[in-house]
């Protein structure tokens, strides 16, 4: 009797994991997912996406203003993806057989990814601390480690979290590079940033950056205007000579100067 009731419990109990295994859906933020319903049934009546922090309005199709319309028979696309989206999500179709209304529910687990290059010696600053992020590790050192948790905050002195939404490191040093995960309270992954650190060098990112483009105008106004000078300098020696001779031909007789008053 007893063997038959664990029997049970074991049968149960792999009854309820297969339905409520959640389905692993990946994106890049900033990029689509779907959430397929894999139904082809005409008779549906309703569809209901449920998120972690409660329901979620979804369009009836992508020409409406919101990020999160149904597409095709019942799947449900989420578009621009950011860091908030990572998470669990509930869809419940509803079906209108006759008089009954069959329900199917489907749950995913969300994970955003992100590619980060970072300067050496720049601040960076990550939105990860997402309304249900529990914990960042990150494999910089060679292993897994944590840096930050929700109840303790960061575990260095060279970051910061900025009121729960960003995690800071104050100033990037290649060392920091590397691969950070955000984690839930049940362990499952939120979010992956991978970290690379830039081959520029931090002295070129200020407002004076070199512009190869605006140096040849430079170039060409300078030159314009020393040939304006000097054109300006010829000119006006010319006229100091002129006026040289005039004065010179003044001086001589009085029929001389008559006779070159109009010249000069």
């Amino acid at each position: 009797m007893f063997r038959c009731f664990n029997l049970l419990l074991l049968l149960f109990c792999l009854v309820y994991h297969s339905e409520n295994t959640s389905i692993s859906v990946s994106g890049n933020k900033g990029g689509n997912i779907t959430l397929t319903c894999e139904s082809e049934a005409k008779n549906i009546f309703h569809i209901e996406l449920i998120g972690e922090s409660g329901g979620i309005d979804v369009c009836q199709n992508e020409e409406y203003s919101g990020r999160v319309f149904k597409e095709g028979n019942c799947d449900v696309v989420i578009k621009n993806l950011i860091f908030s989206d990572a998470g669990k999500y509930t869809l419940r179709v509803l079906y209108n057989n006759q008089t009954d209304l069959e329900r199917q529910i489907r749950t995913y687990q969300l994970h955003i990814h992100d590619e980060i290059s970072v300067k050496t010696g720049e601040e960076l600053k990550m939105s990860v601390l997402v309304f249900n992020a529990d914990k960042v590790k990150t494999n910089s050192s060679g292993e897994w480690k944590e840096v930050w948790t929700r109840d303790h905050g960061v575990q260095s002195d060279r970051m910061n979290d900025d009121t729960d939404i960003n995690l800071i490191i104050k100033s990037f040093l290649d060392s920091d590079a590397g691969t950070y995960r955000v984690l839930d309270t049940e362990g499952e992954i939120l979010i992956t940033v991978t970290i690379t650190e830039s081959k520029e060098k931090l002295e070129h990112t200020d407002d004076t950056k070199y512009d190869p483009v605006v140096s040849w105008i430079a170039l060409t106004v300078v030159v314009l205007l020393l040939a304006l000078i000097l054109t300006a300098v010829t000119l006006h020696k010319r006229l100091l000579r002129g006026d040289l001779r005039c004065l010179s031909r003044r001086t001589r007789a009085p029929e001389a100067l008559r006779a070159h008053n109009d010249v000069c």
